[in-house]
């Protein structure tokens, strides 16, 4: 049976533990403007449920010592990011802190049963104790997949690059597996989650998520809030048209962004380049590995390569034309760039920054910061726990 705070007192207390920290009572009473006997019903009935427990006292503040409530050191959450070349799975505590973290490539063009086997496997790992110390069940798994997913039923939808996952039951398979709660959204949104708890827009509302991997796609937090529209597809920038002669996309249009840049894009224009004599770098890496990828093309690009220049600076051209109208549109106080493309470093980033500051509104640019992520390959698995957690740290 899942345990959930029984009222949004409860509710508001356990996120503000989640995110600050243990925190004295005292502290905790100034903030949720309680009075004193309720605040310690609402956090006795709490400790009951098992969601919190005592951490010994605070400093004296003059008189009496308050003593300091945290978040139950059972409690246990998954994140898991699956992207369409790699499976991340991490473990949390209450905290959002990650105490075991576990990953492995996968081809999400397999099928939801082959993936979500290997996902399971690492799970499996994870709460054996090969990774991380558990103190017991886990609450919940939050999930990740790089594809649209329907905000009603939490099922993936019509997704480009995922054969045979349209419509499959994520939610029902995990939760017969590990027999608790689980909540699936798409890869950027949950990256984005992870970036407002532990990253770089902790204290910012409203802020844009763009992360370039195999794929383009946009987490959008107005308010401190995923947007996510009516059905869930809201932010599928990949599949905005930048040209209409341009070439074919995944789905089924022409002239994507995600067409020209991202992790296959550049593996297609990286193979073109080392067959044509263009990179003599590429040419050298097809010859010894039998493949390229964005790795290459990074690669090259730092030794100086004129063709792997080029096509960062390209595809850092096009990412900024349509990030430049979403600015000018929705007006965010911070861009953070992160996936494994955006591991081709500053000098993607400069070009967006360029065309982003020349081609948006001056108003909306002038205290605009547009940066990489800090969190790295972890983003998604702790935005993944923080999407299950908000789930269960809401009233009934």
């Amino acid at each position: 049976m899942t345990v959930r705070p029984e009222n949004p007192h409860q509710a508001r207390l356990l996120r503000l533990l989640r995110q600050d920290g243990a925190r004295s009572r005292a502290e905790l009473g100034e903030v949720v403007r309680l009075s004193a006997s309720k605040l310690a019903l609402e956090l006795d009935r709490l400790t009951q449920l098992g969601l919190v427990e005592s951490g010994g006292l605070a400093a004296s503040r003059g008189g009496r010592r308050s003593g300091i409530v945290r978040l139950s050191s059972d409690l246990r959450f998954v994140g898991v990011d699956i992207g369409a070349t790699s499976i991340d799975v991490g473990l949390t505590n209450g905290e959002l802190e990650v105490l075991g973290h576990l990953s492995k490539p996968a081809d999400v063009r397999e099928g939801p049963e082959a993936v979500l086997d290997q996902t399971m496997e690492l799970v499996g790992k994870l709460l054996t104790g090969e990774t991380a110390e558990t103190h017991g069940a886990i609450h919940g798994i939050g999930l990740g997949v790089p594809g649209p997913v329907s905000f009603r039923d939490r099922t993936p939808v019509s997704p480009p690059i995922m054969p045979g996952w349209d419509r499959f039951p994520v939610r029902e398979s995990l939760t017969r597996e590990f027999g608790c709660p689980v909540l699936v959204d798409n890869d950027v949104n949950i990256m984005a989650l992870g970036e407002l708890h532990a990253g770089l827009a902790r204290s910012v509302d409203d802020f844009l998520l763009v992360k370039i991997g195999t794929g383009i796609g946009c987490g959008i937090v107005v308010d401190g809030e995923i947007y996510r529209g009516v059905t869930g597809s809201a932010g599928d920038i990949g599949h905005i048209r930048v040209d209409e002669d341009g070439p074919l996309c995944t789905c089924g249009n022409t002239g994507c962004l995600e067409a020209y840049f991202g992790g296959a894009a550049l593996a297609r224009d990286a193979l073109a380049a080392a067959r044509s004599g263009e990179s003599a770098f590429l040419a050298d890496r097809l010859a010894h590995e039998g493949a390229l990828t964005a790795e290459d093309v990074g690669a090259a690009a730092g030794s100086g390569d004129a063709a792997a220049v080029r096509m960062v600076r390209e595809g850092g051209r096009h990412v900024g034309l349509v990030l430049a109208s979403l600015v000018s549109f929705f007006n965010p106080g911070l861009v953070i760039i992160g996936g494994g493309v955006a591991g081709l470093g500053h000098a993607l980033l400069a070009e967006v920054r360029s065309v982003v500051y020349q081609r948006s509104l001056p108003l909306a640019t002038g205290n605009l910061p547009i940066v990489l992520s800090e969190l790295g390959g972890t983003a998604g698995i702790v935005g993944a726990a923080r999407l299950i957690s908000d789930h269960l740290f809401t009233a009934e």
